[in-house]
């Protein structure tokens, strides 16, 4: 997965979806001091897997790429887990997502976004896109869990995270 300089207070670098050509490619790991909590720590994973699922009765065939996000929160000192309102891991995920030019994406809750189970400690995203990649609404062959509509950026966030991406 390649890289887009991101404008973050962290110098951290956004893994950049819009020119990925190889679904192959490693995940991107990115760890941040979080801006909303003391001594929390982000482990923000990214990674881009493809997928080619058969038509349904009322579903349509689709082929294309899962972008995953999950967000791990911890304490910076001694690894463990720490509550973060979820207000700057979903800004982490709008911030990714927006390398390939989507407003917003899935939020998932804490859980593992393949089987649905409950993960303590991480926050799941994702975002589907086409082959060209253009983003597309999750096919319905896909859902392991619930996918709530995570919201453009509108201003009505707690925190903003500026990329040049």
């Amino acid at each position: 997965m390649s890289a887009c300089p991101g404008n973050l207070t962290t110098d951290a670098v956004l893994p950049c979806l819009a020119t990925d050509d190889d679904a192959s490619a490693a995940p991107h790991i990115l760890a941040a001091a979080a801006r909303t909590g003391t001594d929390i720590e982000l482990r923000i994973h990214t990674s881009l897997t493809p997928f080619d699922v058969a038509a349904e009765q009322w579903f349509p065939a689709a082929v294309g790429f899962v972008v995953t996000v999950i967000v791990h929160t911890l304490d910076a000192a001694t690894g463990g887990l720490r509550y973060l309102p979820p207000a700057e891991p979903a800004e982490w995920a709008r911030a990714i997502f927006s390398t390939a030019g989507a407003a917003h994406g899935y939020f998932l809750g804490a859980v593992d976004p393949n089987t649905g189970t409950h993960r303590r400690g991480q926050l799941a995203y994702r975002l589907y896109l086409d082959t060209d990649p253009q983003v597309i609404p999750v096919p319905r062959q896909l859902i392991t869990c619930p996918h709530y509509l995570l919201p453009g950026l509108d201003g009505r966030a707690e925190i903003t995270i500026p990329t040049t991406a």
